[in-house]
């Protein structure tokens, strides 16, 4: 049964049937599962030189593994019992992160997995819903599609429970693409062909905890329960994996995530914390074992796989996503110690440290045409979470900003503006550090930004040369959200620069800013 556009499906009877793996242990490969005989049962792609059951023979010493847990809920995996999962994230790395909402998309499997998948978001690949209507799948394939472009002998293979998996998300290149059924058949598949056959990278979609989260939601033991099964399939899985012949000769990357989480009571799509937290669990060559970081995202795991495997993405494929190593803090991510609770704001929960006007080294905020009073967070630019800013005042488009990572900066009238001030707008001003800049050359400023207006409103971007005036590099007039490429054309003999961000608005919306560089 495919999930319906509502994801409110019944509870799969599948789930059921596979209680033997309740127990969390870890079980060891049982008897072979036939494998696919004709092309409805598998769909192969561009190789014809197979030498396990449809799936060609692999050719790297370098293997990925991204095992997909639809709807699960990383928050609950320690009430449940995990220890395979547990071992992975005890040896490896684990992240954190939220999902988009509307408007950009709900929190369903279509554009969750599509991110994974993709290494973009919804925005891109234009996967939106469950109905796949209009896939923007020709500019951003698949990684498995993409590894099999750049290299045409690496053998792939995708097994999944839900079928657009292995139908729609991963494209026709893929070698061999099957559906599973239901759970059990999918590892008992899985596990075959990895004990049995040479795949280089494998793609694995286990469907049910998200059945029993639609049943029952995150605090039921029924939801547990699949938790644990899970785990169980994973124990298995990995094990395949550990008892191949070459196992100690191959360097594995192992990647486990989810595609979205649950509401308590059960069901997803909407913009709460717990539907929209998601999870990225890593372990592999160079990840540092019990590492936690608060700066990878879902749409990472593509261009990991892709650089474990000797690809290096190209600038042309405009992914959102970097390689895990790749990803460098920046200067606002230094501020994540010194956060503080809410302070006017009510929503996100006392505890929860996610905001400061404090800015980092170098950097300095100009509140100097700031009318006072207003929202104590927002008073001015600041530097948030996204776990406490988007959580604020929930679908107002904040949940847009899927392109931050870890702490940004934020400037957002509107918020401010909910608490009585002095007359006046919002008009506050964040300045950077002294960049070194070579005079004659083109110098190229780049930073994440999401701009969007609800209002009367300006952003701008400004540089100044050697402490001269600030020129404007941009001023945005439309929405926008993505990644800002600016070229500047420095002065003969200037040697230093600063950039300013100033944002105005009257009641409006938000403009974030994020992992600005400037590079000469």
């Amino acid at each position: 049964m495919e999930k319906p556009l509502d994801n409110a499906r019944p509870f799969r009877a599948a789930l059921a049937t596979a209680a033997l793996t309740l127990a969390a242990a870890v079980v060891l490969p049982s008897a072979a599962v036939a494998a696919p005989e004709t092309p409805n049962d598998a769909a192969t792609g561009n190789s014809t030189n197979a030498s396990y059951a449809g799936l060609p023979d692999g050719s790297k010493r370098k293997k990925t593994l991204v095992i997909g847990l639809d709807g699960a809920a990383i928050a609950k995996f320690g009430t449940a019992g995990m220890p395979n999962v547990q071992g992975l994230m005890d040896g490896g790395m684990t992240a954190t992160s939220n999902l988009f909402a509307n408007p950009m998309a709900p929190t369903v499997s279509g554009a969750g997995w599509s991110s994974i998948a993709t290494g973009v978001w919804p925005d891109k690949h234009n996967v939106v819903d469950n109905n796949f209507a209009a896939p923007n799948y020709g500019q951003y394939p698949d990684y498995l599609s993409r590894l099999e472009t750049s290299q045409p002998k690496a053998s792939t293979l995708v097994v999944g429970t839900w079928s657009p998996i292995p139908q729609k998300v991963f494209g026709e290149n893929v070698d061999l693409r099957i559906a599973g059924g239901n759970d059990a058949g999918t590892t008992a598949k899985a596990m075959e062909y990895l004990a049995n056959g040479n795949p280089d990278s494998t793609f694995i979609h286990l469907d049910e905890v998200d059945g029993a989260g639609h049943s029952y939601g995150t605090e039921r033991e029924e939801y547990l329960a699949a938790l644990r099964r899970v785990d169980g399939q994973v124990g298995e899985i990995l094990n395949a994996v550990k008892n191949r012949p070459g196992y100690t000769s191959e360097d594995w990357l192992v990647v486990l995530t989810s595609d979205h989480g649950h509401t308590p009571t059960g069901g997803h799509g909407g913009s709460t914390a717990a539907e929209r937290q998601t999870f990225v669990i890593a372990q592999g060559k160079g990840i540092e074992s019990g590492s936690i970081r608060n700066d990878v995202k879902i749409t990472d795991i593509a261009p990991s796989v892709l650089k474990h495997e000797g690809i290096t993405p190209e600038a042309a494929w405009n992914l959102d996503g970097q390689a895990f190593p790749d990803i460098e803090a920046d200067a606002f991510d230094s501020l994540r110690t010194s956060l503080k609770t809410r302070g006017d704001e009510t929503a996100p929960a006392p505890d929860v440290k996610g905001w400061t006007t404090t800015a980092p080294e170098g950097w300095s905020i100009d509140n100097s045409a700031m009318p006072a009073g207003g929202v104590t967070e927002w008073r001015g630019w600041s530097f948030a979470t996204d776990e406490f800013w988007t959580n604020v005042d929930r679908n107002q488009g904040r949940e847009t900003s899927v392109r931050n990572r870890n702490v940004f900066a934020v400037a957002d009238s509107d918020e401010w503006d909910d608490k009585a001030h002095a007359a006046g707008q919002f008009d506050s001003t964040l300045v950077s550090p002294e960049f070194k800049v070579k005079g004659g050359k083109t110098a190229t400023l780049s930073f994440a930004s999401n701009y969007r207006i609800d209002g009367p409103q300006s952003g701008e971007v400004f540089v100044s040369y050697d402490g001269g005036t600030p020129q404007l590099a941009k001023s945005y007039t439309a929405n926008f959200n993505g990644f800002e490429s600016l070229a500047l054309e420095v002065p003969k003999g200037a040697k230093k620069a600063k950039i300013s961000f100033r944002y105005t608005g009257t009641n409006s919306a938000f403009w974030t800013v994020d992992q600005v560089t400037l590079d000469r």
